[in-house]
């Protein structure tokens, strides 16, 4: 039987203490004196010694107040607060005496456990709702299961539920913030899917199943796809979710290995594998095409079988979550997962996608393969990598050679990496640019890494996926594509253009040849040999040119580097300006005011401040300060003209100086520098 406790009104409460229903407002109303007509009743859910039994219209209110008010609901019945000795409570001992306190608590009506505070029981009846289990073992009908939200995103309807956007309160985690992550991969699936068909891709931590069913319900055929998660309950839900979407599920365990088709299913033949292992197993078990890691937290846990089974030209792309470490807000936590020494600057994020890109490297060198980075996208919430998997020692080696240690200054904050080499240098200092290890005291700079120091971006597949965002009409990424575009070829022109990509002259990325519909099978199968070798000597020459003009490594932030007193350009304007000055330039996706560009940061300063303003023009028209160079000489010579002067009057009679300063013609502004 359930508890006292648990009643669907208040008058239930009230006939536990032989009270009628009604009684109460009967007698109000008929205005006869309640101690007369009533007798002293004790209250049903508190001891003797805590309520001493009272007239009817006291126990009313008693129970009304003390009781009814401060109940949790759930479905129709109140769970009321208990002051009975049902809960162990450890006495306190006074003297020689020894007092009981008895214990305010809930008794739970789906498992009767008993909770002391109103939100703990609150969240403990969350916690079973989230689970599933919300019929109560007291209650003899079967309670309704609770609906669960269905949402749409990208054509693709998926059911979620209660908490479904906190992962710490439900199994199923669907986060509607991650969407243009959602539309990244899967451009970067369409371009791998147009190389080779069909490809067999894997989505490891499956919760929703969105990713997948996006994935087999665009690219159908040309995908084999399998959806992986280690959750009993998830793996429920993302078969339900695939029956929504009218797709076939093959279900596949440790323990067996079922197929099931729904009958409502004939219209989509495409079939989703459904697998319920951990990501570690089913990695090293199976080889795949194209892999996709996005736990909760790190990936570093799951890039060895990552990297163990993938197939050669295949791609990994990883998810990772924790920017708490990787934006330098918990060092000690990056140290400890990456083996990486940093501090916040104000390239974190490019900074961050780096540190990621060089466990990548480091997981993919211990089992002889290199890669090729695509797409690196570090956002509010997330850092994306996507790489290309290069199979041998001799990509391994050259993809290894690409980490390095990064020197960087703390006071002017420019920063350079470290050369190659493993002899040590008397100087580390020389190799930065500035010179404020000479003119500051103490230690200037600091060495972060080991981070990854190659290119961030491949021009050619990120056009590539421009296109596959336009043809299945992907809206929300386009604007990042152009920007990445932009970023990757280091340029303000935006040549983005949307024709299709996929002509002989382009299918040469990675070295590898790809058939077009354009070229016969004979001429193909003939000139095979002759072909390939044409790809790698024209991967080798497009290897040399992008060192000789290597993609300028981070950026810097306009604000972070502005002027006390001048109102800066507008930043298209000043991107006009650096490039007019013979400089690569281009806006970055990390930080909307952030200017990648290959001029030194003295440059950088130097074109920033010609271009300036005074904030204060004293009456004078607001116009760029060309005339810098020439008042920076006149204060130099007032400057010195001050220092001679200095013999002719005290240290501390500063009028007599600017008096001076003045009568020899310099301007008044002069003499207060």
């Amino acid at each position: 039987e359930k508890h006292i406790s648990i009643q669907r009104h208040l008058a239930d409460l009230e006939k536990l203490a032989d009270l009628k229903e009604g009684e109460f407002t009967m007698a109000v109303s008929q205005n006869t004196d309640l101690h007369v007509t009533d007798e002293k009743k004790p209250c049903p859910l508190c001891p003797e010694e805590k309520f001493k039994a009272c007239y009817s219209h006291k126990l009313h209110r008693h129970l009304q107040n003390l009781h009814w008010k401060v109940s949790v609901e759930f479905e129709g019945y109140r769970m009321c607060i208990c002051h009975l000795p049902c809960r162990p409570v450890k006495p306190n001992l006074v003297g020689d005496q020894t007092f009981s306190k008895m214990g305010a608590h809930y008794h739970c009506i789906i498992c009767s456990a008993t909770i002391t505070r109103r939100t703990d029981m609150i969240g403990h009846i969350n916690r079973h709702v989230n689970k599933g289990e919300t019929e109560s073992r007291f209650i003899t009908v079967p309670a309704p299961k609770s609906s669960h939200e269905v949402l749409k995103e990208s054509a693709t309807d998926v059911q979620v539920l209660p908490n479904y956007s906190t992962p710490q309160k439900t199994d199923s985690y669907f986060n509607p913030k991650m969407k243009l992550n959602r539309q990244l991969i899967f451009c970067a699936l369409a371009v791998l899917a147009e190389e080779r068909k069909p490809i067999e891709c894997l989505d490891a931590f499956g919760a929703t199943g969105i990713m997948g069913l996006q994935w087999a319900k665009h690219l159908r055929s040309a995908v084999k796809v399998t959806i992986n998660d280690c959750n009993e309950n998830s793996v429920t839900m993302i078969q339900e979710n695939c029956h929504l979407n009218k797709m076939k599920v093959k279900l596949n365990t440790k323990e067996e290995d079922n197929d099931e088709a729904m009958g409502d299913g004939e219209e989509n033949t495409d079939t989703i594998e459904v697998t319920k292992m951990d990501a570690n197993v089913i990695m090293h078990l199976r080889s795949f095409d194209f892999i996709h890691l996005d736990p909760f937290g790190t990936t570093v846990n799951y890039l060895d079988s990552a990297f163990r089974n993938v197939r050669n030209l295949g791609i990994v792309s990883l998810t990772s979550t924790d920017i708490s470490s990787l934006y330098a807000k918990a060092q000690h936590v990056a140290l400890r997962h990456y083996g990486c020494n940093i501090v916040r600057t104000e390239y974190y994020k490019e900074l961050a996608a780096r540190i990621v890109i060089a466990a990548v490297t480091r997981a993919a060198a211990r089992c002889n393969k290199g890669i090729e980075v695509l797409l690196a996208v570090a956002l509010e919430h997330f850092v994306l990598v996507v790489v290309r998997v290069l199979r041998g020692p001799s990509p391994a080696d050259d993809s290894a050679k690409k980490i390095r240690y990064l020197i960087h200054c703390q006071w002017c904050e420019e920063r350079v990496f470290q050369k190659e080499g493993n002899m040590v240098e008397e100087n580390p200092y020389q190799q930065l640019p500035c010179d404020c290890h000479g003119s500051m005291p103490g230690k200037t700079a600091v060495v972060l890494g080991p981070l990854w120091s190659g290119a961030l971006f491949n021009t050619g597949f990120l056009r590539r996926m421009l296109f596959e965002a336009v043809q299945y009409g992907l809206d929300e990424v386009q604007p990042l594509l152009k920007t990445l575009v932009c970023e990757a070829e280091c340029t303000t022109s935006k040549h983005s253009s949307t024709h299709s990509p996929y002509d002989e002259s382009k299918q040469e990325e990675c070295g590898v040849y790809i058939k077009t519909p354009n070229a016969t099978a004979e001429s193909y199968l003939v000139h095979g040999k002759r072909k390939s070798d044409e790809v790698i000597r024209s991967a080798a020459k497009r290897q040399k040119s992008e060192n000789s003009a290597e993609h300028p490594a981070f950026y810097y932030n306009i604000h972070r580097h502005s002027i006390k007193g001048m109102n800066m350009p507008k930043l298209n304007k000043f991107l006009n300006y650096l490039s007019e000055a013979g400089y690569r330039v281009s806006r970055t996706h990390f930080d909307p005011m952030g200017v990648r560009t290959n001029a030194p940061l003295a440059q950088f300063k130097t074109i920033l401040m010609k271009y300036s303003t005074p904030t204060y023009t004293g009456g004078q028209a607001e116009a760029p300060v060309h005339l810098t160079e020439d008042i920076q000489a006149e204060q130099v010579q007032a400057t010195a003209d001050v220092k001679a002067e200095d013999a002719e009057f005290p240290e501390d009679d500063k009028s007599a100086v600017a008096a001076t300063v003045f009568a020899k013609g310099y301007p008044t502004h002069c003499a207060a520098d």
